[in-house]
């Protein structure tokens, strides 16, 4: 039998088998990545079966089935797919009985990953999840629960593995990801200005799940329309997943600007690299437009009756994790009942008006940079990919 004749699995002939899964676009980069330090680490020699989507469909991955189905948020949203979230849990749990891999790593969206980890406790392999869930801000007993069935964290941030190491879940700090596409700490510093003839370019991203879309879009239209009365010539650029793709560009094809969506890793990090400035949803994305030194805005709000809720149920100063790594704001947050156009005008106004409020956000992201990196000096996705190979040499010490 070869690899190609599993569905989920790579076409490699030799080396371990690993099951990874990825949830969501984020975790999917994420999943890319460790595939390919992998393949580097062990010369081509392993193999790859699970869940994933463009970018680890590019390493070679055949997903079980399309990450778009958990393209959702929050609990009306979820509700109605219930029982085929359920039904997918049933079936990726099954899988991994079927091919018993060497070991499992799961990335990230940990509502559906780690309850499939949960099911495998008693399978006979490591099982690994990679991006810690944050603990440290909302359900801090999940730690606890965790270190019942998982064999090892891999964290994000660097203060994150004290929290599971203390209920004896082996936990390691490999670095953010997103701190690979770092450039050199001048060229971060840098301005970047419009070309001769045109607007500020101003790059807006939505989120990658619908209900994220759905709700923050006509938000940031309003606030891209009256920033373009400040503004002559103001261009809008939307990097994109393939999750909310066409949703994004039906919802933006009438704004009063130029509106240009792309798609993909590259044409986001493309788009970055243009931006002078830029309004986001929370999450992940924040710390990359902190790497890529695009001067930031954040606006969010949850939906339903938490969207009515003030950010202070939660047990962090901040959403942003550029906030929460500096310790201070440093880039401005509308949140909840903030986030509307009146609000986010003023301080994303500022942004593409002053060159030093640009440079001082700038300034402060290095420290934010150099804190995500591994003390090692290895890229994240290398460190983790070692991660993952140590455990299975223990397996095999253990055998």
């Amino acid at each position: 039998m070869t690899a190609t004749d599993v569905e989920g699995e790579v076409a490699q002939e030799s080396g371990p088998l690993i099951f990874v899964i990825a949830g969501e676009p984020s975790g999917d980069v994420l999943g890319a990545r460790l595939m390919a330090a992998l393949k580097a680490e062990r010369r081509g020699a392993v193999r790859f079966a699970g869940i994933g989507g463009e970018e680890m469909t590019r390493e070679g991955l055949r997903s079980l089935f399309p990450i778009q189905e958990f393209a959702v948020m929050g609990f009306l949203e979820v509700l109605p797919h219930v029982f085929h979230i359920i039904r997918r849990i049933r079936q990726t749990a099954a899988a991994v009985r079927a091919q018993h891999p060497d070991i499992v790593v799961t990335i990230d969206s940990p509502s559906f990953t780690l309850e499939v980890q949960q099911r495998l406790k008693d399978a006979g392999m490591p099982l690994v999840h990679y991006v810690a869930p944050q603990v440290w801000a909302w359900k801090a007993k999940r730690a606890k629960r965790m270190a019942r069935y998982l064999d090892a964290v891999l964290a994000l941030l660097p203060f994150e593995p004290p929290l599971f190491e203390a209920h004896g879940l082996r936990a390691r700090f490999v670095g953010h990801s997103a701190v690979e596409d770092a450039a050199g700490e001048e060229a971060r510093l840098a301005d970047r200005p419009s070309p001769s003839g045109e607007g500020p370019l101003l790059a807006v991203l939505p989120g990658s799940r619908k209900g994220e879309v759905r709700k923050l879009l006509p938000v940031f239209e309003a606030t891209v329309a009256a920033l373009a009365r400040k503004h002559p010539g103001l261009r809008v650029v939307i990097p994109t997943v393939e999750t909310v793709d066409a949703a994004v560009r039906e919802a933006t094809a009438s704004w009063p600007v130029p509106v240009e969506v792309t798609r993909g890793v590259t044409a986001k990090r493309r788009a970055f690299a243009r931006a002078q400035a830029a309004i986001a949803a929370s999450g992940t994305v924040a710390l990359e437009l902190a790497v890529a030194a695009v001067p930031t805005v954040i606006a969010y709000r949850l939906g339903g009756f938490t969207g009515l809720l003030p950010f202070s149920w939660l047990n962090v100063p901040y959403a942003s994790l550029v906030n929460i790594l500096a310790g201070r704001m440093v880039q401005p947050e509308l949140l909840q009942r903030d986030c509307r156009p009146e609000k986010i005008l003023g301080p994303i106004d500022r942004l593409l008006s002053d060159p030093a409020a640009r440079l001082a956000q700038r300034e402060a992201y290095l420290e934010v940079i150099r804190a995500l990196q591994p003390a090692s000096g290895e890229s994240p996705s290398r460190c983790a990919a070692r991660a993952v190979l140590s455990l299975l040499a223990d397996k095999e010490k253990g055998a």
